[in-house]
């Protein structure tokens, strides 16, 4: 039996503040709130609890459908559906501590993969080329209190769909309904899919996947251009490049030094970070600016699903804390809320009389195994030497420099020798 399964957080919902109209307060949202404020970021909260709660959603479906798969596994315990707002604030629930929804997961969404009844797709993994045909074998776990005669399961993808033998599915786990098998060839262009196993009206599951082109021609031609200087560190040559007006590709990964305190994974915080002295990750997800034409042949969603994982598990994150307050980066990690500080993975800005897009994504290394890195370069490739590429904000050329040479002060919220604007805020006295 597994205990306390998951317990994948979230980042504060602000909204629930006013919902505390007895004697208990929420001061902790409050200095949480305070911080994100301070650090520029108010606007960014919304977005920040809706692109990590579904990462967390996301999280405890593969978490339980893995429990429910395995053999021998008897079942599961949760925590609580609801945060906990002890031990530093641990906000690992789907509800709030009200019971309450946050805007990002209903009933329907979590009974889909935590019910008695529970359809499964074995994935091999979630991300495809359009030379491959899709084969998942479909299974259920049944723990409700009968057999389930005469079982027929229908598969649905975009407009396909199918159907599996029907079969009479016993109570317990592990019984195989068939293999869904579904070509991609016709899928020249990077695509997001769902596929659906349904039972009945209310018995049915869902799994998204991706499916990018096998083959790039444009991508080496793109990359041979030299309408702009690519590299992995602010050089002479870039700087010369911007002086002139020109444009530069640094692609840092593993090379910045101010923001490689914080551990960035495609996992989101456990339990919270002060509990266990900001042990990582420390981040809990990241919000991406889905609509920006840096995208244009990258589709997206705001959030980072399973598409996103080659791309920002254990990678760099930037501490853009020299950056001017207003900024926000296209690809933004989301830190911890005891500290929230302004961080990113992928930003775009004017530097001398130049353009510049920074990013610590690995978009250059084995790209031949790689689809999503490589559907992202050639993306960003393309963004860079059209009409679109106008980055808002200027800094001067020492701010990209600093990230490359200087480290970031150590975290400690709980010293008082700890930085000021790294502390854990007490105006409200509840610590």
């Amino acid at each position: 039996m597994a205990h306390e399964v998951g317990q994948w957080c979230v980042f504060p919902d602000f909204k629930e503040i006013p919902q505390y109209t007895g004697v208990y307060k929420a001061r902790n949202f409050e200095i949480f709130q305070d911080l994100l404020r301070d650090n520029g970021m108010a606007e960014q909260a919304e977005r920040f609890l809706m692109a990590s709660g579904r990462l967390q959603v996301l999280c405890y479906k593969y978490d339980i459908e893995r429990n429910l798969r395995t053999k021998d596994y008897s079942g599961f315990q949760l925590l609580g559906l609801n945060d906990y707002s002890g031990q530093g604030t641990a906000l690992v629930g789907p509800l709030n501590v009200h019971w309450r929804e946050k805007g990002y997961c209903t009933k329907e969404d979590w009974t889909e993969f935590c019910s008695p009844i529970v359809p499964l797709a074995k994935f091999p993994r979630f991300v495809f080329t359009n030379d491959e045909t899709l084969r998942v074998p479909i299974e259920v776990y049944n723990a409700s209190e009968r057999a389930i005669a005469d079982a027929k399961a229908v598969w649905h993808i975009a407009e396909a769909s199918g159907s599996l033998p029907a079969a009479t599915i016993p109570v317990g786990k592990n019984t195989e309904l068939g293999t869904v098998e579904f070509p991609l060839t016709q899928y020249t262009k990077p695509t997001k899919l769902t596929l659906t196993v349904s039972l009945s009206d209310n018995i049915k599951n869902h799994w998204d996947f991706w499916v990018y082109p096998h083959d790039l021609p444009e991508l080496s031609a793109l990359s041979a251009q030299t309408s702009f200087y690519e590299t992995d560190t602010l050089d002479a040559k870039a700087l010369k490049v911007l002086e002139q007006g020109g444009d530069v590709l640094l692609t840092a990964a593993g090379k910045i030094r101010y923001g490689n305190d914080v551990v960035h994974s495609f996992l989101p915080v456990f339990w919270n970070t002060s509990w266990f002295k900001m042990r990582p990750p420390h981040t809990t997800g990241a919000y991406i600016q889905s609509k920006h034409p840096v995208f244009g042949e990258f589709p997206t969603d705001d959030w980072q699903d399973l598409n996103w994982w080659e791309l920002v598990n254990r990678t760099q994150a930037i501490n853009l804390k020299e950056f001017p307050a207003e900024f926000q980066p296209i690809v933004q990690p989301i830190d911890t809320w005891h500290v929230s500080r302004k961080l990113g993975m992928l930003l775009e800005v004017k530097v001398l009389k130049g353009r510049l897009l920074l990013t610590t994504m690995d978009i250059s290394s084995r790209l031949d195994s790689r689809p999503v890195a490589r559907q992202l370069r050639y993306s960003i490739l393309k963004y860079m030497q059209g009409k679109d590429f106008k980055p808002a904000t200027k800094v001067e050329p020492d701010v990209i420099r600093h990230l490359f040479e200087r480290e970031a002060p150590p975290v400690n919220m709980f010293t008082k020798d700890a930085p000021d604007e790294l502390k854990f805020k007490t105006k409200k006295q509840v610590i």
